[in-house]
């Protein structure tokens, strides 16, 4: 065993077949487009290894703190891969578009939307089909081989990280204890923190009455969002038209953890979903990136692969996303002075206790 044999050098470094010097048209920067993509394919492979370990320990019924704890560490390596990741688009960057042209026809039909690696990805995070955009105006696994087909399918059907994320939530045990019902206390809190926004909305002396207008309006629709989480009909009718896509029992956990964060019991669960939204925000950041490197590299012409090219990137960007429902309880949370107080049943519930050694 030595350095070359053991990461198997001879055959990494004999991968990179430029199609320009195939057709004797030599075109310098074709070995920089092969290896930047050949090193997303190696980072989507760790990111599905740590899917895995994510999703085997969601997958028990019961998660001990020790597990939860893991499983951040591993959400925080995938996300800082996607932060590498977007530092790439810089490097890729440093290839002009009168440099991409000389090679690029080439490459047709190949595209990057054939990256089966990615779509499991996607699918494993939670991405389901009825949310993705068409491709070409087809299903977008349509351009994939039957056996690549099959894996995405296979990855469909099976429960998602954002399913398990939504099945431990419904697990905390904090929302609804003994005598405490955290829906009570909430409302009452939340009726005078909307109460409070409605009066500085009506009587915010530099606000037209335009703007007036649609700020009340835009309180009144959020205010209807958050009543259904404890509204089980109303919610159902609203998860329906796609507004929520995680379960109330789920919301009202996720809710409850980023309001008492600070609990000792509250801090890795909170640091978990953090990194869901983190994740969520930094894939979105490298699909813009890759749409404006797109727009920059090809303009408006059509993608290698019949895609739409730079528009449906944009697109992608802004509707690929798994976690949304965390991003828009943002919306209903309280500062620190104005939450509810936790009873001190509650409060020794999630305490850390350590008890001294007999002297």
């Amino acid at each position: 065993m030595n350095y070359s044999s053991y990461l198997q050098l001879e055959r990494l470094l004999s991968a990179q077949t430029l199609e320009s010097e195939r057709l004797n048209t030599p075109a310098h920067d074709e070995m920089l487009f092969i290896i930047i993509h050949q090193t997303y394919e190696l980072w989507f492979k760790q990111v599905l290894f740590e899917l895995d370990a994510v999703q085997t320990a969601l997958a028990e019924d019961e998660l001990d703190d020790r597990e939860i704890a893991d499983v951040a560490r591993a959400l925080e390596r995938v996300l800082l891969i996607f932060k590498t990741l977007i530092g790439q688009v810089d490097i890729l960057e440093t290839m002009t578009p009168l440099d991409f042209l000389e090679f690029r026809d080439m490459l047709t039909p190949a595209s990057g939307f054939q990256s089966v690696q990615f779509r499991l990805l996607e699918s494993r995070l939670g991405l389901t089909r009825a949310e993705r955009l068409s491709y070409d105006g087809r299903d977008y696994d349509s351009r994939l081989t039957e056996e690549d087909r099959a894996r995405v399918r296979e990855a469909e059907a099976a429960p998602s990280l954002l399913d398990q994320i939504q099945a431990w939530l419904e697990r905390t045990p904090f929302v609804a204890m003994g005598d405490y019902d955290f829906r009570t206390a909430y409302e009452s809190a939340l009726d005078e923190a909307l109460a409070a926004d409605a009066s500085i909305i009506e009587t915010h002396p530099h606000m037209s009455e335009e703007e007036r207008k649609t700020q009340l309006e835009g309180l009144k629709r959020s205010t209807q969002l958050l009543r259904a989480l404890f509204d089980a009909d109303r919610f159902e009718e609203l998860r329906a038209d796609g507004e929520w896509r995680m379960s109330r029992e789920a919301l009202q956990a996720a809710l409850f953890i980023m309001l008492y964060r600070d609990e000792p019991a509250a801090q890795t669960p909170f640091r978990l979903l953090s990194q869901l939204m983190d994740l969520d925000e930094a894939m979105s950041v490298w699909r813009h990136r890759h749409a404006l490197m797109a727009m920059r590299m090809i303009g408006r012409r059509v993608g290698t692969g019949g895609s739409s090219g730079h528009e449906y990137l944009s697109r992608a960007a802004e509707r690929h996303r798994v976690f949304t429902d965390l991003f828009s309880l943002v919306t209903f949370l309280l500062p620190g002075s104005k939450r509810p107080p936790l009873p001190e049943s509650i409060k020794t519930a999630m305490a850390y206790r350590y008890a001294g050694a007999a002297e």
